[in-house]
Parts: structure tokens; sequence; C-alpha cells
């Protein structure tokens, strides 16, 4: 039976608490403030606990919720959760806020399912190596353009990036210098007009990325770390893995080479260097990096 928790039960929420917090271990916060009284307390029998905080007129935080092991599979949780709700209505507040622990798997599941949504996030990091941490290192890259008439190349590069670029002619690429947030365009826009063409770029001195264009479409594009500037949905992360056969059949490419070397990470450190890796892509697809 879910009830207001009152002065007598002042023993049973600091138990339920330090079991909560046991389990539970929080990565950042460690102060010793188990004699702390939120606004409002809910119970489940002895065997569950939601603890509310008024944050203001509009927004309540639900600061803790938790159900005894052997309780759980009943939907304790749940209807503490619906009570805190109804409260806070009655308070005449629109909102019910709470924070849960990246590590805390079950909980976000539960979350996510009944719509509670992300509208800030606290991030940390051990200062150490903050104060350690390498300087931003700027994105590096080129356009290849699957055509050796230079001077056609230039011509249309300049119409695009609307200056005069650079270009060097290679083994049936021409390279075009241009400055990282003009390579995605300017590689798409030349395969309108002068062949098959790829943006192949180092990104913040990590990340190895291409984008290959046949005739103003994206075919094919590759990142070595999918998830290195953000979290993605799986079909998203899947996408950014190279295709080896659309890549053999545009650059001729050995689709074997391509699958070896073009591979995706969790993680930088589970590739070659980055700049290592450059190299090997650039050589994969034929062009100079």
């Amino acid at each position: 039976m879910i009830r207001t928790a009152t002065k007598d039960d002042r023993a049973l929420v600091k138990e339920l608490r330090a079991e909560f917090e046991r389990e539970v271990p929080d990565e950042l916060w460690d102060d010793d403030d188990e004699d702390y009284e939120w606004t409002y307390v809910l119970l489940a029998d002895d065997v569950g606990i939601a603890a509310l905080d008024r944050k203001g007129d509009r927004t309540w935080l639900l600061d803790l919720l938790y159900v005894r092991p052997a309780a759980r599979g009943k939907g304790l949780g749940l209807e503490l959760l619906r009570a805190a709700a109804e409260y806070v209505q009655e308070q005449g507040a629109e909102m019910l806020a709470l924070e849960v622990l990246e590590s805390n798997a079950a909980a976000k599941r539960l979350y996510d399912r009944l719509g509670f949504k992300t509208v800030e996030r606290t991030l940390a990091m051990p200062v150490a190596a903050l104060l350690g941490a390498k300087e931003e290192v700027a994105t590096i890259g080129a356009v290849h353009v699957q055509n050796d008439d230079v001077e056609k190349v230039k011509r249309d590069a300049a119409k695009v990036l609307r200056r005069e670029p650079e270009v060097a002619p290679g083994d049936g690429w021409t390279r075009v210098e241009a400055q990282p947030d003009e390579l995605r365009n300017l590689a798409r826009e030349l395969s309108y007009t002068t062949g098959v063409s790829v943006a192949l770029s180092l990104e913040d001195g990590a990340v190895v990325r291409y984008v290959l264009f046949d005739r103003g479409s994206m075919v094919d594009e590759y990142l070595s770390v999918p998830e290195y500037f953000g979290e993605l949905p799986p079909g998203d992360v899947m996408a950014l893995g190279a295709n080896p056969t659309v890549v053999a059949r545009l650059t001729n490419a050995e689709p074997a080479r391509v699958r070896a070397i073009a591979r995706t990470a969790s993680s930088p450190s589970e590739l070659p260097p980055a700049e290592e890796l450059f190299q090997q892509i650039a050589e994969v697809l034929g062009v100079q990096p």
C-alpha cells in the first residue's frame, strides 16, 4: 500500500536510502547527507520509496525511487511513480523531473518507456584528464575527383568555391584543396560535372571519414568511430561502415582491402593511429591524402 511517510518512518527511510546507494553507487556525489529531509516522501509498505523535492512552482524533482529486490516485478515502482505524479499535480505543478545515472540501465529503460525526455545533461570527467587533454586538432582533408583533366576540375571547383582552388593531379584522380566545412558540398557538386568524387578527411586528429559521390548522389559514407561525435541510433552506426562493393565499383579498389582497412570501432584506441589509418584508406581508394 502506498502511503505518506511520517516522522515515525525516519529509520525506514534512512534504511531504504542506504540500500539504494549501495546498489546504485553515485559516480559523482558522495556527500554525507543521510539526514537530509525531502519535501515529500512516499512509501510502499516497507519495501519501496519515492522521495520528492519541490524545485519551483512548476516543477518537482523525483530525487529517489527504489524498490527492494525481493519486491520487484510487481509494479510497485510504477505505482510509486504515479502516486508521486498525483501528489505533484495536487500541489499545482506541471512537471516531474528526475536524474538517472547512465550506468543504471534498468531505471533508464523504465523512464524511457514511460516517456521521460532528456532536458539537461550532466557531464563529468576526471580533472587530471582534463588538465592533460590535448588542444583541439583541426580537421584536414581534400576532395578527390576521378578525372585527370586538371584544368576542368579547377574551373568547376572555382564555380563552387567562388575562388581559385589549389589542385594537384594524381593517378587518375585530381586533388582539390578545400576548407573542412566545404568538403562534402564540393565533392557532391564536382561529381555532377567531373565524375566520381570522394571527400576524405582526418577529423579532430582522431577519426577518419570519407564521403563518396556518384553523379550528385552520396553512395557511401564511412566514419572510423561512428559515435565519436555523439550517440547515434543503431541504424546510423551501421550506415557509417564502409560498403566494399560500392567502393570497389566506383574506385577500382579491392573489396577485400576495403573491408580489411576501412573498419569501424567504438573508440579510436581500437584502430590504428588516426593519421596512419588516414594514409591507409587513401591508399586503398587510390588517392593522395
